[in-house]
């Protein structure tokens, strides 16, 4: 088992899903991988991961670009826990789990309440696309696009980004029993934002769960009903 905060070297796939079809992407995504993916993070609930799977090849076998790596974040879980994990999806690994913080009126030591109104201060919930990089006054940081329109669609005007922040740590845990919350924005340690970052840009996936009812029974790329897709948010990257 990968330890948290050490990052393991990654492949390529670019060269081989440019000469694959779409359906062949969604077709690696596939029951043998998610159980690899299972055992190679045993304390992510198996319904949360499995979950974040079906969302992404959904997302995929409508047009997506298929990612090289998969992040999923828990929100049912305390902030004090680490409820963060990213997967390479042609290893079969885990590469990170770590802790991440949730937006100020989203909850205190839990998440409970979500949002996509810029403004609210709360995190949003959904399948989201890992976008470009860049350097604002977080310092180095990751745009994310939300994929599930009226749930996270917002996010880029919202500024939900993937930044580090002090409050994020262990430290923070010890002495207040959670991590400090964000504006909404999925805040990580500043010791690892630069893997984080450089291993999810460029259109890698990330999910973020919390047992919403109204979500989990109207969410296209759940239920993968095309007809409740917007096409105009799937659009491959490059």
């Amino acid at each position: 088992m990968v330890n948290s905060r050490r990052f393991l070297p990654t492949g390529l796939l670019a060269a081989v899903f440019a000469v694959l079809p779409l359906s062949s992407f969604a077709a690696s995504l596939d029951d043998k991988l998610l159980s690899q993916l299972s055992e190679a993070a045993p304390k992510l609930d198996s319904t949360v991961l499995k979950t974040a799977f079906n969302a992404s090849r959904c997302a995929v076998s409508n047009g997506v670009e298929m990612p090289q790596r998969l992040a999923v974040i828990d929100f049912s879980l305390p902030s004090s826990e680490e409820r963060m994990w990213i997967f390479d999806l042609e290893k079969g690994q885990l590469v990170l789990r770590d802790l991440v913080a949730h937006g100020k009126n989203s909850g205190n030591f839990e998440s409970t309440e979500f949002s996509n109104v810029e403004g609210s201060y709360q995190s949003s919930i959904g399948l989201f696309q890992a976008r470009e990089s860049y350097y604002g006054k977080h310092g180095y940081a990751l745009r994310l696009d939300g994929l599930e329109p009226g749930i996270n669609d917002h996010a880029r005007q919202r500024a939900i980004v993937i930044h580090g922040a002090d409050y994020v740590s262990d430290s923070w845990v010890s002495k207040y029993g959670r991590i400090g919350r964000s504006h909404g924005c999925p805040a990580v340690d500043n010791q690892v934002i630069r893997q984080v970052v450089d291993n999810l840009k460029g259109g890698q996936l990330v999910f973020k769960y919390y047992p919403d009812q109204e979500w989990l029974h109207s969410s296209g790329f759940l239920k993968c009903d095309n007809t409740t897709l917007a096409g105009k948010n799937l659009q491959k990257s490059g």
